[in-house]
């Protein structure tokens, strides 16, 4: 399934960029329109996305916000936020690695959608995150090949569908004979000369 592949290249890529944070990044501020919390930090972003990657099993499984309850408020990170985030990450990974039935319904936040939809959802957030994490802390970083070219085939097609959504701001412009990494930067908004 090509949306679980995307989904495992997308969080390997994040998890590469949030390993490389150091702990006084984490009070760095965030761009608000990353999240809907007030005066968000960096570390306030790295919460969301453990709580995000926390909710991954259960999500595969079929289980609903009511059946899983409270169980992932409160702080999901502790004294060793990278370490807790990788912990979680691990669990998330797992439960993709397992065998997947791309159709069956999961149920989010903003409603029911088959897996293999919900896959791509979260590959996007996770993709474009590490994309942006990276250049908000200065790192020399490009998106690994195979998954730009994922998200090429898979995203790039539904661009206008998604911007529409809200998920993509307005496309940028770039030249046609740009890298594949820009030219998909330009399509979904992110690109930055």
């Amino acid at each position: 399934m090509k949306q679980k592949e995307m989904f495992l290249q997308a969080d390997a890529a994040l998890r590469s960029v949030l390993d490389r944070l150091i702990p006084t990044q984490l009070t760095m501020p965030a761009p608000s329109d990353w999240t809907r919390r007030p005066d968000p930090t960096l570390g306030d972003i790295v919460a969301e996305h453990a709580r995000d990657e926390a909710w991954v099993p259960d999500v595969l499984s079929g289980r609903t916000i009511d059946e899983v309850g409270d169980t992932y408020d409160g702080d999901l990170l502790g004294q060793d936020p990278i370490a807790a985030y990788d912990r979680l990450n691990d669990l998330a990974t797992g439960a993709v690695n397992r065998e997947l039935d791309p159709d069956a319904i999961v149920h989010l936040s903003y409603g029911d959608f088959t897996l293999a939809e919900y896959l791509q959802h979260v590959s996007i957030y996770r993709a474009f995150q590490a994309w942006s994490i990276a250049r908000l802390i200065g790192l020399d970083y490009s998106l690994p090949a195979p998954l730009v070219e994922n998200l090429w085939e898979q995203i790039v097609p539904q661009a206008d569908a998604w911007r529409t959504m809200g998920v993509f701001g307005p496309e940028i412009d770039v030249s046609p004979q740009a890298d594949l990494e820009t030219r998909l930067l330009g399509k979904t908004g992110y690109w930055v000369p």
